[in-house]
């Protein structure tokens, strides 16, 4: 299994609309083919234009998996109006409210991936509550309040598989990123502290994790 994507992969990537940066775009996409030897799907939370679903589709094509996306595409409260990450092309003129999902479906159609991904429209915890699907794995990449990044964990980490692989993005170990990465590093910090998962890899933000061990 490549260990990176086809050069046509990472161009579509890298044109897409979103903020995961190359060199965490790599780290991940040689989890996802990892994991995808598992023969179980690969699940996102967090989707947004489709930036980061290019890779995990990439990687579950080449490994005979599906990519399971999840989002409300309304936005994270990062991307609202008035806030730093926000896109007005984003915005639904008829509803004045954040749409992704035409941006996002636009993304994999150009990437050659719609039918390698199942998009799911709604909240993490309601569509969590009644999976019950092996995962192989979860990368959570939500929202960045304790509430929503906690939620995340607990909702999909039960669902992840022994030898799956657990990533969380935007882990920010310095106090003052307090709005934009603490809440994920408390996430993976809770994840350590619970011996059910054992560290694999750092690159910048991204973390990746194995579940060897029961719990979360």
């Amino acid at each position: 299994m490549p260990a990176a994507p086809k050069p046509e992969i990472l161009t579509a990537f890298e044109e897409a609309k979103g903020f995961m940066p190359t060199r965490e775009g790599l780290a991940l996409y040689a989890a996802a083919a990892e994991a995808g030897t598992l023969g179980l799907p690969l699940l996102e939370v967090g989707t947004y234009c489709g930036r980061s679903t290019i890779l995990l589709a990439a990687a579950a094509r080449e490994t005979g998996v599906t990519a399971i996306t999840i989002d409300h595409h309304r936005g994270s409260e990062e991307q609202q109006p008035g806030w730093e990450y926000h896109d007005p092309e984003t915005v639904d003129p008829e509803l004045g409210r954040m749409d992704t999902l035409p941006t996002f479906r636009r993304t994999l159609h150009k990437a050659g991936l719609e039918d390698h991904v199942v998009a799911m429209v709604g909240r993490s915890p309601q569509i969590a509550a009644f999976w019950r699907t092996p995962l192989g794995l979860v990368f959570i990449d939500g929202g960045h309040t304790d509430e929503h990044a906690t939620a995340d964990y607990e909702g999909w980490a039960p669902h992840l598989a022994e030898g799956g692989l657990l990533l969380i993005h935007d882990v920010f170990p310095d106090p003052e990123d307090e709005f934009t990465g603490q809440a994920p590093y408390r996430v993976y910090l809770r994840a350590l502290a619970s011996g059910a998962f054992t560290d694999v890899s750092v690159t910048d933000s991204l973390r990746v994790l194995r579940r060897t061990g029961a719990g979360i």
